[in-house]
């Protein structure tokens, strides 16, 4: 087992998740089997509880886990499915501990940070590094003996951060019982340019490198991260006082795709690096596989076509908190062709109080969502801002814009044509008026409304298509039932699905007891399309998620021709 620990220093938010991402699609093109772990310093047992403004949207697993976006981007990039211990935090840790000296495993000795919090990090890194993440469902260990498979884990935040030093110090001690030629060390960090010299400046990588060092790390590679492309003399000045060749040195520039990201580092030599340092049974040029990113990173560079989503929700300060409804929207977006122009609208400022507050941040809502070509609800919770993704589903519905509800996004849909088609003007979900006399959306039997953490429906389900004439059924490619992730604890009252449906909203996706609705469909529309699962978490840049693709392809104006087509893109 070979181990890539990825490190960060300067500031957080430079990129780790994504070169991390990065080397595990290279490796995986070189025919070794990659999985990734994800470590975070927080306390919280995992990131269920997080409001998207403080870590970005949360992620789910197939397994329930509920976890940082980072993880997703190791799925999209290597297009494996990862587990919930895939991503470790201090929460985890100690509570693993804990429970151990409760059960008395320790026999009365006192319990420290070191050795008992370090060791059991490194028991937990060797233990989750044997679990397989691919299709094939080959076991890593089995690799060690075939193809060497690489286990990468990234360490979060930055070097220097207090709450990380039990982590530090566990991979200290690891790197000399993994051994030097199975464990290597990449430092991600910041070159800055400050405007007033336009100099590129390398005293903040040297100080986060001496950093590193005296806490007893010593980068193999460091990464360096740029808005503009980084001249020679700094990459010389950079090995020169951090110790390195200056091929150890890779820089990293902003590009326009992130799909980008592993050819620049397959440019700078980072195969023959890995081969040699790692001793991996590897050829030094890449396979078909980097070659087919290379080919989609240039297609996306070259789109002259544009599709407009307007995405209305509340979190929309911080794009991070849509990080995966934006990739899914991309990936479909790349798949026809077009470049994906994305409107983030606050929901409230579609409402009519927001007329008053602010009349012009209301007009300007409403201009992006007069002119996208498609509208997109996406998940949440709470009421704030439910108003005005109700006034953005009517404007869907009655002006025939394509549509796509995600979770909630699909509820209030249901909400939304109680209230404006079967005239049910008090229908509203008990999320949001518990007492409400037209309960269209209720709570789920087995939800506790007493603990937050881990609750709700969470993980991978299946939904059964209950009739051959659905539009969603044709974009799965005619399967009789999909598997998809859920985070909710509310559902459409099936007592009273009869009535929409004689109205023409059709439930026409089940759970497998034929209760729960997972799916729905308006008649003589375009496309208006709702969805209580979250398909972007599944979604590839190679393997584009159905519900997205289809509301692209509406929006765009070729969905039928493509289900004409048999579901098959044109060249």
């Amino acid at each position: 087992m070979k181990y890539i620990l990825v490190t960060g220093g300067v500031i957080s938010g430079i990129g780790k998740g994504i070169i991390a991402s990065s080397i595990g699609t290279i490796l995986k093109s070189c025919g070794l089997r990659v999985t990734a772990i994800k470590i975070d310093p927080y306390i919280n047992i995992d990131a269920g509880t997080f409001s998207p403004y403080e870590h970005g949207e949360v992620f789910v697993l197939n397994d329930g886990g509920e976890v940082d976006l980072d993880l997703g981007n190791y799925e999209r990039f290597l297009d494996i499915n990862l587990y919930k211990d895939n991503n470790i935090t201090t929460g985890k840790i100690y509570q693993h501990v804990i429970n151990k000296e409760r059960h008395g495993d320790y026999l009365g000795k006192t319990v420290q940070v070191v050795p008992h919090i370090t060791d059991a990090v490194q028991e937990w890194v060797m233990n989750q590094a044997k679990v397989p993440v691919d299709d094939d469902r080959k076991e890593p260990q089995i690799c060690v003996i075939e193809a060497n498979p690489n286990f990468l884990f990234q360490l979060g935040g930055t070097i220097g951060d207090i709450e990380g030093m039990p982590f530090v110090e566990a991979f200290r001690q690891f790197q000399f019982k993994a051994r030097r030629e199975n464990f290597c060390n990449i430092h991600v960090s910041l070159v800055p340019q400050p405007n007033a010299t336009g100099e590129q400046k390398t005293k903040p990588t040297q100080n986060s490198v001496r950093a590193l060092r005296g806490l007893g790390l010593s980068p193999d590679l460091i990464v360096c991260r740029s808005a503009k492309p980084i001249e020679m003399a700094v990459k010389e000045k950079i090995s020169m006082f951090c110790h390195v060749e200056p091929e150890q040195v890779i820089f990293i520039h902003d590009v326009s795709s992130t799909y980008r990201v592993p050819i620049l580092l397959e440019e700078q030599g980072i195969i023959k690096y890995f081969k040699q340092r790692l001793n991996l049974p590897i050829d030094d040029q890449p396979s078909d596989l980097l070659m087919k990113w290379k080919k989609m990173a240039d297609r996306y560079e070259r789109l002259l076509k544009v599709c407009s989503i307007a995405l209305v929700g509340k979190y929309t300060k911080l794009s991070d908190c849509y990080a995966s409804v934006f990739k899914a929207l991309e990936h479909s977006a790349l798949a026809i062709n077009h470049k994906l122009d994305l409107m983030y609208i606050d929901s409230t400022e579609l409402e009519r109080s927001a007329e008053v507050e602010n009349s012009v941040k209301y007009h300007q809502a409403w201009h992006k969502l007069c002119k996208a070509d498609g509208i997109l609800v996406p998940g949440g919770f709470g009421i704030r801002g439910t108003e005005g993704k109700l006034q953005a589903i009517s404007w869907a519905r009655t002006k025939k814009k394509p549509f796509l509800g995600v979770c909630l996004g699909m509820q209030l849909a249901v909400v939304e044509f109680a209230r404006n088609c079967l005239n049910w003007k008090d229908a509203n979900s008990t999320e949001f008026d518990p007492d409400t006399k037209t309960p269209v959306v209720i709570d789920m039997p087995e939800h506790n409304p007493g603990d937050m953490g881990g609750t709700m429906r969470l993980g991978r389900r299946r939904t059964v298509f209950k009739t051959e004439n659905s539009v969603l059924k044709k974009l799965y490619g005619d399967e009789m039932f999909v598997e998809e992730r859920h985070r909710h604890r509310y559902e459409v009252n099936p007592e009273l699905t009869h009535c929409f449906e004689e109205k023409g909203l059709k439930f026409v996706g089940h759970d497998t007891e034929g209760n729960r609705m997972e799916i729905i469909e308006l008649e003589n529309h375009p496309y208006f399309v709702g969805v209580q699962f979250h398909p972007e978490f599944s979604s590839r840049p190679m393997k584009p998620s159905p519900p997205y693709l289809g509301l692209l392809l509406a929006a765009t104006g070729t969905l039928n021709a493509y289900l004409q087509r048999g579901c098959k893109l044109s060249p």
